[in-house]
């Protein structure tokens, strides 16, 4: 009776175990770049692969590469505003599609190089727009603007591409401020609201009140993809989560990052409140996450480029506010850039443009970083 029990404690004992692999390894296989799922919908229809190639797109905003993490990012934006959501999914295709007509080239389109900047052109001019949702009107400069990206995109990557330097988001500030510039506040077709520097004088200011403060790192996340509420923004850090838990760490830290820094500066409560001053940090941060293998210094390095980013948001924003734009990213894109310039001792820890991959692969493949580097110093000294 006890041999009994005992193998039967046994046989349970490996049914749970078996049942932890087969969990774990789902869960692996839906975290990362999924370079699996490329293999597997190769030869299938090309509304398929048209679709994961938008929601890579999607997730390269975050410097991410998962599309299922592109499902539940699209997800929140249609939770937070159908409308929203609506043009973000029409911005990422238009843009996907005219890489593909134009015949750019077919690795970066799998990759969802293409889609990105026209997804977050469509979303600002939503945002931005003071014509109310499902203005039908406003699909027109939405499906040219994230047309344009695609071309912006091609002609800066070859330019940059000599330094090893990605065009990031740059066809997408670009295109924004000029459309900005092109109508205004009070155009008959496409008005747009007037944006307030955030260093303004808040006249009967009320009292800052610190859970608003803290609501507003989550909501700087969110605010990356132009979303200010809770909930979305939750399931936005969500989905950097399953693509990467150290770049999901990263993202909260720079947009804590950025808050404090706001507070430093005494910015309105409104962008404390609604994570705006959040989100230049949390892009700043996460992007030498990304293009640096994690160690200590690059992990402060990363600390830091959240408060350049932050300042710098600042500053533009004060700038550009004079005259009622939005400094958007210009600061974290900017700061970005700067950073993979780098020289000295970090610049061993800096990945090839090319070869990026989420945190956790990228510390697993340190050991061929540190190799190549080694190579290319013997070559130079010979």
């Amino acid at each position: 009776m006890w041999i009994e029990t005992k193998t039967e404690m046994e046989e349970a004992s490996r049914t749970r175990a078996s049942f932890s692999r087969r969990v774990l390894n789902g869960l692996l296989l839906c975290s990362g770049d999924m370079e699996h799922l490329d293999k597997y919908i190769k030869d299938k229809s090309f509304v398929l692969q048209l679709a994961v190639c938008g929601l890579r797109g999607v997730t390269r905003v975050i410097l991410a590469n998962n599309p299922l993490s592109g499902g539940l990012i699209l997800a929140a934006l249609y939770w937070a505003s159908p409308w929203q959501g609506l043009l973000g999914t029409l911005g990422v295709l238009a843009s996907t599609l005219t890489a593909v007509i134009t015949g750019q080239d077919s690795v970066e389109v799998a990759g969802g190089h293409h889609g990105f900047n026209g997804m977050l052109v469509s979303l600002l001019m939503g945002v931005y727009s003071s014509a109310g949702d499902w203005y039908w009107w406003l699909l027109l400069p939405v499906f040219l603007g994230s047309a344009t990206c695609v071309f912006l995109f091609s002609g800066l990557s070859s330019f940059l591409d000599r330094w090893d330097l990605p065009a990031a988001v740059f066809p997408f500030n670009i295109i924004i401020i000029l459309y900005l510039l092109c109508t205004g506040p009070e155009h008959p077709y496409f008005p747009h609201h007037s944006i307030k520097p955030p260093g303004a004088l808040e006249p009967n200011a009320t009292k800052l009140i610190a859970l608003q403060v803290i609501r507003g790192i989550p909501l700087g996340v969110g605010q990356i993809f132009a979303c200010g509420d809770l909930g979305p923004s939750l399931l936005i850090l969500g989905a950097v989560f399953l693509y990467s838990p150290l770049l999901a760490v990263h993202a909260l830290l720079g947009s804590t990052v950025g808050t404090l820094t706001g507070l430093s500066m005494a910015v309105r409560h409104e962008s404390l409140y609604s994570g705006l001053s959040g989100f230049n940090g949390a892009l700043g941060c996460m992007a030498v996450g990304g293009f640096f293998i994690l160690s200590l210094w690059t992990h402060l390095f990363a600390i830091a480029s959240a408060f350049f980013s932050a300042y710098a948001d600042i500053a533009l924003s004060n700038l550009m506010g004079t005259v009622g734009l939005p400094a958007c990213s210009w600061a974290a894109t900017l700061v970005a850039t700067l950073m993979l310039l780098l020289t000295g001792s970090l610049a061993a820890y800096r990945i090839p443009t090319g070869q990026v991959r989420a945190p956790e692969r990228n510390l697993q493949l340190r050991s061929q970083w540190e190799a190549g580097n080694t190579e290319e110093r013997e070559s130079a000294d010979v």
